[in-house]
């Protein structure tokens, strides 16, 4: 963003400010009610808009916590992208995948699909505090995880997760539109843990880790890396092992998972993800030969059009595949690429996982020696 744009959008930044910190000290002063839900809640949040990594640190977190405590686990997520924000979405029961891209939103699917295998169950809607409670009842959830959490002030929780992406930690300075902050920097003060994402994209790690510990009023910092460690191919569903969600849709792409090197070197690529830069910067870090890199909206909805213009540039730069991400794929199923169109796959690993995972545990407990 330009610094003429960001003068020119400097009132509305000002008028977004004071709303943001008119609705924190409501809920400072207890005019606005904090519900407990029943059970321990565990938030993963940011600062920013746009995306800081938060996804495949909610399903680190919560394939940790079921495996190793045996709990079972529901992430709470209001699913921007679906087609109707009001319904209650049960995505996932955490037995059987129960909705598709366009009910869920690309990120719930994403979860839904990636933790089955772990009985996580995954749910939908605008309000957290009742999608809580119908957990509770009818899916037995034991511990939540609440996805995209931190200013949702409405839901008490028992651990305040902040992640800080190392490629725009702090939003250019200024709050929603002139520049990506949600609400002030200060309020980093309110989170129980720092995990800066992207560590392996900084170019001054240990300063910004300073930083966030300086700002946060001394929280403990962590730091968690992306490694690509693979590609799917997108495939026709006859081709494919897939399997039919309850609403029809089939899961087409191919379960083998090709290394990267196996992958053409000249490549574009394409993706509607909140930070796509950082998508781009490691493919460029593990080899291929960017030919053209096109973005779209977050959460965009795919059609046969864009296809074609995304193969059609491609082609003209002499690129030999396409290249998305996971995120994206789960949008892309019922289209039909002519070039080959991979999926890439991420691991997310924690510096220190032990150690957050103890705070995990350590809130999971208090809640459990509060409720006796």
């Amino acid at each position: 963003m330009t610094s003429l744009s960001q003068i020119a959008l400097a009132p509305l930044g000002a008028a977004y400010g004071a709303i943001v910190r008119a609705r924190l000290a409501l809920y400072r002063r207890g005019h606005l009610r904090v519900m407990r839900v029943g059970g321990p809640v565990l938030s993963v949040g940011n600062l920013t808009a746009g995306g800081t990594g938060k996804t495949p640190l909610v399903e680190w977190l919560a394939r940790e916590i079921a495996k190793r405590e045996g709990l079972r686990v529901c992430i709470l997520t209001r699913g921007y992208g679906r087609a109707d924000v009001r319904r209650r979405v049960v995505v996932s029961d955490g037995a059987r995948v129960l909705a598709d891209a366009r009910e869920a939103g690309d990120e719930p699917l994403l979860l839904a699909e990636r933790l089955l295998a772990e009985g996580v169950a995954v749910v939908c809607d605008a309000d957290r505090a009742a999608a809580a409670r119908f957990a509770l009842a009818e899916l037995h959830s034991e511990v939540f995880i609440l996805d995209d959490g931190f200013q949702h002030l409405r839901v008490e929780r028992d651990l305040n997760i902040v992640a800080l992406d190392a490629t725009d930690p702090w939003g250019g300075g200024r709050l929603l539109p002139a520049g990506l902050l949600r609400e002030p920097i200060r309020e980093l003060s309110r989170a129980d843990c720092v995990i800066v994402t992207r560590a392996e994209l900084s170019k001054d790690l240990e300063g910004l880790c300073a930083d966030a510990s300086r700002l946060s009023g001394g929280r403990p910092v962590f730091t968690a890396r992306t490694r690509m460690i693979g590609a799917r191919l997108l495939a026709r569903a006859e081709q494919s092992e897939g399997v039919i969600t309850e609403s029809g849709q089939m899961l087409t792409e191919t379960k083998e998972t090709l290394p990267l090197a196996q992958l053409p070197r000249a490549v574009a690529a394409f993706c509607g993800v909140g930070n796509p830069r950082a998508f781009f910067l490691n493919l460029k870090g593990e080899g291929f030969e960017l030919k053209r890199a096109r973005s779209f909206a977050d959460h965009r909805r795919y059609t046969r059009q864009d296809v074609m213009e995304i193969e059609v540039g491609a082609r003209s730069v002499g690129a030999q595949a396409l290249l998305t991400t996971a995120k994206d794929a789960v949008k892309l199923r019922a289209l039909r690429f002519a070039l080959p169109c991979y999926a890439v796959e991420i691991e997310l690993r924690i510096d220190e996982e032990e150690e957050l995972l103890e705070f995990a545990r350590k809130a999971i407990a208090d809640f459990d020696k509060r409720r006796l």
